[in-house]
């Protein structure tokens, strides 16, 4: 039991000492991790559109 409770102390002493960011810095965070989230979404979902079209042009071109 006296690890579980020096584990506890310890988590506490270390969560004292995190710089937590502010209400705004937690705002802009988020809200550029959802802008990036959703560009990257964006970027891939037209890569696939792109190679979904070209695959399909070569299968139609190349049957018998």
């Amino acid at each position: 039991m006296s690890k579980l409770t020096e584990y506890l102390k310890g988590s506490i002493e270390e969560m004292k000492k995190v710089t937590w960011p502010t209400k705004k810095e937690a705002k802009n965070y988020t809200l550029l991790v959802i802008g990036i989230s959703l560009g990257v979404a964006a970027f891939l979902g037209l890569l696939d559109y792109a190679f979904s079209f070209g695959i399909e042009k070569i299968i139609t071109r190349n049957q018998f």
